[in-house]
């Protein structure tokens, strides 16, 4: 992780403090901003340091990768790095760790969604306190059933909360990409925005944020929290995801969606839903 005035260093995540109060966390792994293990990495990092600063009142996550808020995970990378790292502080792995902290923290958290929040992008939306995205670019996604997987950041857990059951399992079951507006309709985002006006919005609701009390934050989150799912439910979330991707289904489909372009800049990427539903044609 890289921070402002920091000697320069490959990194995937980018925290620059727009004030002691406010930080804007910035996704930049080009070129379609997928996530790795030195992502993962990098995420413990920076949750260590949300948790630890005593002035931070908010949190911005954006991204610098045009079309790609944060995307699915990076199939080209060795499981065994991701797997081996060991859990967090909440006794889960690194991932799911990092989503449970972060929805914790006292400190509100807002995702800024411009482009596909696929996967891993979606989850962090999840676990942040609110998310804005844009009516004409944002994509959010739960593909995993498509491929023959299961989530591993606890959107099972997350979703129903805000969508309600039944959408939740139309957006699970259906992996297909929700654009903007459909995703504000439904709950999945607080509001979808014209494109031209989310940056200020987001912009003037994080200054405002950042000027008040620390303690009524946190403490107001603490009690809003109470209504959540118990956060081992992430970690079964994670189990299953796992044990899903030795499965001859994710295996094939896995390998389908590379065939059809999948994991590089393209139509697979841009159009996921599309292709998800011609594996199995």
């Amino acid at each position: 992780m890289t921070t402002e005035n920091a000697p320069m260093k490959p990194a995937q995540i980018r925290l620059t403090k727009r004030s002691p109060a406010y930080w804007r966390v910035t996704f930049d792994n080009p070129p379609i901003n997928v996530m790795g293990p030195q992502t993962v990495s990098e995420f413990q990092q920076l949750i260590d340091a949300i948790e630890s600063d005593e002035q931070l009142r908010v949190v911005v996550f954006d991204s610098a990768v045009e079309g790609y808020f944060l995307n699915h995970s990076d199939f080209t990378a060795r499981l065994e790095d991701l797997t081996s790292m060991p859990p967090g502080p909440t006794g889960l792995p690194p991932w799911p760790d990092f989503l449970v902290r972060l929805t914790r923290a006292p400190v509100a958290s807002i995702a800024l969604i411009r482009g596909r929040a696929t996967g891993n992008g979606s989850e962090i939306s999840l676990s942040c306190d609110m998310t804005f995205a844009s009516r004409e670019k944002a994509i959010l996604s739960q593909w995993e059933v498509g491929v023959g997987m299961v989530a591993g950041g606890g959107p099972m857990a997350r979703l129903p909360h805000l969508v309600g059951r039944n959408r939740a399992m139309e957006i699970l079951l259906g992996s297909e990409d929700i654009r903007g507006e459909q995703a504000e309709a439904y709950g999945y985002v607080n509001r979808a925005l014209p494109d031209a006006e989310l940056d200020g919005y987001v912009e003037a609701l994080a200054t405002r944020i950042s000027k008040f009390d620390k303690w009524a934050i946190g403490q107001t989150k603490r009690l809003v929290n109470a209504s959540l799912s118990p956060d081992v439910e992430l970690g079964a979330g994670w189990d299953a995801c796992i044990g899903s991707l030795a499965r001859p289904a994710a295996q094939h489909g896995i390998k389908t969606l590379m065939d059809f372009g999948f994991h590089k800049p393209g139509d697979a990427e841009n159009r996921l839903g599309y292709y998800l539903g011609q594996i199995h044609r």
